[in-house]
């Protein structure tokens, strides 16, 4: 195994970990949580720090660090949604978001086309961590942070759907073109 699937597999052990010290019924569990929620969101950047400079850069990578991503947020969103910490809808908005990207990639992978992250899309991780660990924290201003990551949530559908539906008619024009006159 690589080391950035190391870190890659860590994220997805370690969601479990984080949901167990949110539902325990001991002093300080929210610091616990965090931390955990911290090293999770660490590896992340070190899967991919790894797989660069290691030259590890695989098609299962490539697929599982997302998906580990969105185990570790959607994980914590549906537990602080089931402590009364998160609103319903918020996460429902989150989660469809990650869903509906995820079917498009893979509907477009099945095509041989290939959609990138987009800065988008890493500006919408980027607001998710901090709102997710205030949140996890009870700090003020989490619910001002949430507002702005699911603003970039929903952005960044947008955004990858426009991206997408380009790819498809680009693809659909080259299909055409292709066909030898008759």
């Amino acid at each position: 195994m690589s080391l950035a699937n190391f870190f890659t597999w860590l994220r997805i052990l370690l969601t479990p970990v984080l949901v167990g010290f949110l539902f325990l019924s001991i002093p300080y569990k929210q610091y616990f949580a965090a931390g955990v929620f911290i090293l999770a969101c660490l590896t992340d950047g070190l899967d991919g720090y790894f797989a660069r400079i290691r030259r590890e850069v695989t098609p299962f990578g490539k697929f599982l660090d997302p998906l580990a991503d969105k185990i570790l947020i959607g994980a914590a969103l549906i537990s602080l949604w089931s402590l009364h910490k998160v609103s319903g809808w918020v996460v429902f908005l989150i989660l469809g978001r990650e869903i509906l990207i995820t079917i498009l990639r893979v509907f477009a992978s099945r095509r041989g086309i290939s959609v990138a992250a987009s800065i988008w899309g890493k500006v919408k991780t980027v607001t998710q961590i901090p709102a997710v660990l205030w949140l996890i924290l009870d700090w003020p201003g989490a619910t001002i942070l949430l507002g702005v990551a699911v603003f970039f949530t929903l952005y960044s559908a947008f955004d990858y759907i426009i991206k997408w539906r380009r790819l498809l008619a680009g693809e659909k024009r080259t299909r055409v073109r292709q066909v030898p006159p008759t």
